[in-house]
């Protein structure tokens, strides 16, 4: 009697983004760097704010506003046509977030361009609508699905260019910063990849004292763990200052652009999540990538 056989599965999209994702997250020289935080002073006001945030805007917004006054936490490392920094003129986050896709769970991407430049229930809006609105009417989504059809070389040589030639378009696509927590189901992150700079997550908070561990998970190549420990401390005072006082109702912390980004005409509005990869409301800063790449080595 023969015993019964498996079977094989084709990779849906979802599972080949992830795969192209931690390919090149594997190249990076990541370490992690925690902290515990008291977040019982936001707890009730969260609450009571009539748009209700996740703590994941909350977190989003109080990184990007650390982010906004500290440059290097905007920086990439790129290798061609050889190894240099890029600064980018404010925040992007990629916030992974998990949605249904032909009967199984897969992880999608949502861009934000500049988090630090909108309100939290600006910010909690579009989470929702990342969360809920169907996945072909998302123009990233749809992007993923469509570039996962093509062969394994071809996406992986785009994969690369995109995030070793262009700094520019490396933050536009993929973002500067990434945010990603299973806190919500009872579990933490121990070390997660990604090919971006940095990455944050946090685990459960605790229902009693309102305490949770976060992490910032950083590129050693381009920032170091004393530095991050530094951050983190800052990110807890932005989420029990900035970020308090507007859900206690006062008027929003809002990040303004570098003065070198100040000259484009649409820079004091409002910047949105990135619904299609070259639309949106901030210019980019071409000036900003030359600068940052300074003049090839001597040969």
């Amino acid at each position: 009697m023969h015993e019964p056989k498996g079977r094989f599965l084709p990779l849906a999209g979802p599972r080949r983004f992830i795969g192209d994702l931690v390919h090149f997250a594997h190249r990076i020289p990541s370490a992690p760097v925690s902290r515990t935080m008291d977040l019982s002073a936001l707890a009730g006001p969260r609450t009571s704010h009539p748009s209700r945030p996740s703590w994941a805007c909350l977190f989003m917004k109080a990184y990007a506003l650390v982010g906004a006054a500290n440059p290097p936490l905007r920086r990439s490392y790129l290798e061609f046509p050889w190894p240099r920094l890029y600064e980018h003129p404010w925040m992007n986050c990629a916030l992974a977030i998990e949605r249904t896709y032909r009967g199984e769970e897969g992880v999608f991407v949502g861009l934000f361009r500049a988090p630090e430049q909108q309100t939290i229930a600006q910010l909690q809006h579009w989470v929702e609508w990342y969360k809920n609105e169907q996945l072909e009417k998302v123009g990233f989504y749809r992007m993923a699905l469509r570039f996962a059809r093509v062969p394994r070389p071809i996406r992986r040589t785009f994969w690369w260019a995109t995030l070793n030639i262009s700094g520019y378009k490396r933050c536009k696509r993929f973002g500067t910063f990434g945010l990603s927590s299973y806190g919500a189901l009872g579990a933490e992150q121990v070390h997660p990849i990604s090919p971006l700079t940095t990455t944050l997550t946090y685990g459960p908070i605790d229902p009693a004292t309102k305490r949770v561990v976060v992490k910032l998970i950083y590129d050693h190549r381009v920032l170091d763990g004393a530095y991050i420990a530094r951050r983190l401390r800052d990110i807890e005072d932005t989420l029990n200052g900035p970020i308090l006082e507007e859900l206690n109702g006062g008027p929003p912390t809002m990040a303004v652009n570098p003065p070198a980004a100040e000259s484009s005409p649409s820079s004091s509005t409002p910047a949105e999540p990135l619904l299609k990869p070259h639309a949106g409301t901030v210019r980019p800063v071409r000036e900003t990538e030359t600068s940052a790449q300074g003049e090839a080595p001597s040969r």
